[in-house]
């Protein structure tokens, strides 16, 4: 029963530090415990005989190196869980700042107007649109009020003259009823001088 139990543990050992070197590149303790037990057991005919107590010994250290070994692998696999939940949520929050970032430069690239959103190179082409007819509208009214004012003044002329006219006129026409009536009053006075 010992010699299987011996066996077993040392191809176990074997088997240990064999896998362990592979996933843990550090120094073995337990490899070294087995190569100690080995040089400092005594031989019988073709067997080696170890002692109880330096077995056991091995064991409970080969059982607490494994139980290390499953530790570090849990928290292995446990910060390698956190660090994929972490690449996800940073993943995620990057997609949304990325779909911030092109929402608030669609904003700044448009412009609200009357309720509808432009973007800026057609708000532009419209405020200038809206200038341009307000300048040739300015133009026009100001041709308009030209035309007019020349048109108004030319009437106030004519009105001037016409004023002038009917004045001169008024005078004549005085000057020739104040001449007829002088030569009525005349033709009286002949016409009572005879009759008298």
């Amino acid at each position: 029963m010992n010699k299987l139990l011996i066996t077993l543990l040392f191809f176990s050992g074997f088997t240990l530090t064999a896998n362990a070197q592979d996933s843990i590149p550090a120094k073995n303790p337990i490899q070294d415990k087995f190569q100690e037990l080995i040089e400092s057991s005594n031989n019988y005919q073709e067997y080696k005989v170890v002692d109880y107590d330096e077995l056991t010994n091995l064991r409970d250290n080969t059982n607490a190196y494994i139980q290390e070994l499953k530790d570090q692998i849990t928290v292995g696999k446990n910060t390698a869980s956190q660090q994929e939940e972490e690449i996800k949520n940073l993943e995620a929050e990057l997609k949304t700042t990325q779909q911030n970032l092109q929402k608030v430069t669609e904003e700044k690239d448009n412009i609200v107007f009357l309720g509808l959103p432009l973007t800026k190179g057609t708000y532009m082409a419209m405020m200038w649109g809206i200038v341009a007819i307000l300048i040739l509208a300015l133009l026009f009214f100001i041709y308009k009020f030209k035309n007019s004012n020349v048109v108004t003044k030319e009437a106030r002329k004519r009105l001037d003259d016409t004023e002038r006219d009917f004045d001169d006129y008024k005078k004549k026409a005085l000057e020739k009823e104040q001449r007829l009536g002088r030569l009525l009053q005349d033709e009286k006075n002949k016409q009572n001088r005879m009759n008298s």
